[in-house]
Formats: C-alpha cells, structure tokens, sequence
C-alpha cells in the first residue's frame, strides 16, 4: 500500500510546489507585461541586499570588507527587461526580413557546390 502511495505523494507534493511557484511569479508581476517586470526587477534589487545581509547575520557570518572571514559584496543588476525584449524583437525582425534574400544565396551556394561534385 505505501509502495503505491508514495508517488502520489510524490506528485502532489511536486504539482504543489510547481504551482506555488507560478502564483508567486504571477502576484509579483513576473507574468504580466515589460513595465510590470521591470518593476519587479527593482523591487527584488531593493530588497536582496537586506535579506543577504540578515541572512548572513542569521548564520554567523561577517560581511566585512578587509577581513579573512568575509562574502563578496552583492552583486548589482544593471539590466533592464524592456530594453532586452525590444533589442531581441529587433534582432528577429532584421533576421525575418533578410531571410528570404539569405534562402535565395544559400540555394545558389548549395546548387553550386553540387554541381562541382558532379563534374
């Protein structure tokens, strides 16, 4: 009987946490547009260094510069999701536009290289 019980648990416990993790993307904002991640992205720059800091503390650890027992300092994102996702829709709308010219060289490189193979 808990031979065949524990992968439902298994699953459960798994389907659980996979959709936790979508709630919590979706009421932070991670699943809505650019401007609502890019506002999610500075609060979690505000709020990840006072968490390292108290989790250090938690721990034991100093966070001192100029000591032998220290953590590097946290690192700072520079980085913004609408500048990324317009320099990416670029990047694939220059690259559809160009197909078509890059199809029709690529058929007269291929036609060329088969017709030395024959000869």
């Amino acid at each position: 009987m808990a031979a065949r019980l524990f992968p439902v648990v298994k699953f459960v416990i798994k389907g659980g946490l996979a959709g936790a993790a979508v709630y919590v993307a979706y009421d932070q904002g991670l699943l809505g547009s650019g401007t609502q991640g890019a506002e999610a992205l500075k609060k979690a720059q505000a709020a990840l260094p006072p968490a390292i800091q108290e989790w250090t503390s938690y721990i034991g650890w100093e966070v001192r510069t100029g000591q032998i027992n220290t953590l590097p300092p946290t690192p700072k994102f520079d980085f913004s999701p609408s500048d990324s996702w317009n320099k990416g829709v670029q990047t694939v709308m220059s690259a559809l536009s160009v197909a078509p010219t890059r199809a029709c060289e690529y058929t007269v490189e291929g036609w060329k290289y088969v017709k030395d193979l024959v000869k």
